[in-house]
């Protein structure tokens, strides 16, 4: 582990996706801290706010009310001292044509919602390994996490 403490920010509108989220990452062998967020809005003030320390990680879900993960993510790439931080994209949908375009919008990752809480936490694992791997170089990285 190259950080003892990944700072882990989370942007759900679903409060048990939330729980069943962070649940998981305490379950798993990488040391984190998570911040969570009910929506897109809330993310972006917390980003640029002063009290937030900065993430290591954003995992952000696509389909939220008031601002969407599409918006989150271009407003999160334009910010210059937000642009290297890896942001995964968590979602139930599953659309090759969002996909693409996320990728193309600088997402790192694309995760869809696993249905078991074991595929979760296999899952959030393999994404933080490839965060905390992220400034090694390392051979051409997938961008759709699954099991």
């Amino acid at each position: 582990m190259s950080k003892p403490i990944l700072n882990v920010f989370l942007a759900d509108d679903d409060s048990d996706d939330r729980t069943f989220f962070s649940d998981a990452l305490r379950e798993i062998p990488i040391q984190t801290k998570i911040s969570e967020f009910n929506n897109g809005v809330d993310l972006m003030a917390g980003l640029l706010s002063d009290s937030n320390d900065k993430p290591d990680v954003i995992f952000l879900d696509l389909k939220m009310p008031m601002m969407d993960g599409f918006e989150c993510l271009a407003d999160i790439r334009d910010l210059e001292k937000y642009e290297d931080i890896p942001v995964i994209i968590y979602s139930t949908s599953y659309h090759p044509k969002e996909i693409t375009r996320l990728n193309e919008m600088g997402a790192s990752l694309y995760l869809q919602k696993p249905s078991s809480y074991n595929q979760l936490k296999t899952l959030l694992h393999k994404c933080l390994r490839y965060v905390d791997n992220a400034e090694e170089s390392k051979p051409e990285k997938e961008f759709v996490i699954s099991i």
